[in-house]
């Protein structure tokens, strides 16, 4: 017995998906109904791993002293201090670098530019850890192989930030946001919320619509693998035309404000969440 299969299925990324950590499949995760009826998730090992850092944690009293335990062991655990003078004249080249790549770095780079280095290393690891393709990094991801591909794939391998166990650094960042929600340690979130209300600016809908119209103002949309968003509407409005309001499952969160100390993203009310195909209500801004 033979299976038709559509032949252009084969290089339209937006219907690949790969093998992922979090035991749930990836068409599933990115899809409106795992969106609108979301379970926990966790990556496969990253507790088990470092079983030490969530036993200190659940003795911390307060998100500050949880989050001052969170960066003290990922300063030991990856060698994220800088170096001093005698220290770094015993070292090679490689390792005078490593603490260069770490978590904050990588979220200052998205800050900055999500379509940089940084946002690609970022991309990867949600195509490493949910097997979720990324649709655009500084140019729709398309048809492959194309140019913009041929960047993608370069740039989420580039050593500059790509090394010093980083997507293991980010599976400790993205369980320990997890820790945070669900015991409703930051501002804003209840106990046993499922969603957060968060909304999106975007000048790019038409490309994003996948079903309804943005005329009816309720329309499904197809959002990058990882994705902004703000916390309040007025917020959103500042980065495009048109502001989609979201349910976004509190399992897909990344980073969230009060999450961490510090200057981490530019933005301070914004949140880093995995994307998939969102079912959202928009209004031109």
């Amino acid at each position: 017995m033979s299976i038709a299969v559509d032949a252009d299925e084969f290089d339209q990324p937006h219907r690949w998906y790969g093998t992922n950590l979090v035991g749930v499949p990836a068409p599933l995760l990115a899809s409106t109904a795992f969106n609108a009826n979301p379970v926990p998730l966790s990556i496969a090992g990253a507790r088990a791993s470092h079983h030490g850092l969530f036993a200190l944690l659940e003795r911390s009293q307060s998100m500050t002293e949880a989050h001052e335990m969170f960066e003290h062991y990922m300063g030991i655990a990856f060698g994220l201090r800088k170096p001093d003078a005698d220290e770094l004249r015993s070292m090679g080249a490689a390792e005078q670098r490593r603490w260069h790549s770490s978590w904050r770095k990588l979220l200052q780079g998205w800050g900055m530019d999500s379509n940089g280095l940084a946002g690609a290393v970022l991309k990867g690891w949600v195509e490493s850890r949910f097997g979720m393709v990324p649709s655009f990094h500084k140019a729709p991801l398309a048809r492959f192989p194309s140019p913009a591909w041929v960047n993608y794939l370069q740039e989420k391998a580039a050593s500059r930030h790509n090394n010093n166990n980083i997507h293991q650094q980010l599976d400790l960042l993205y369980e320990f946001c997890q820790w945070a929600l669900r015991r409703a340690l930051l501002p804003g979130v209840r106990p046993f919320d499922k969603h957060l209300l968060l909304w999106r600016g975007s000048n790019r809908c038409e490309e994003q619509v996948i079903a309804g119209s943005l005329q009816n103002r309720r329309c499904t949309v197809r959002l990058n693998n990882l994705v902004s968003f703000s916390r309040s509407a007025e917020e959103a409005s500042c980065f495009g035309d048109w502001v989609f309001e979201v349910q976004v499952p509190v399992c897909k969160v990344l980073v969230f404000p009060g999450l961490l100390p510090g200057q981490v993203l530019q933005g301070e009310q914004e949140v880093l969440a995995l994307g998939g195909n969102f079912e959202v209500t928009a209004r031109y801004a």
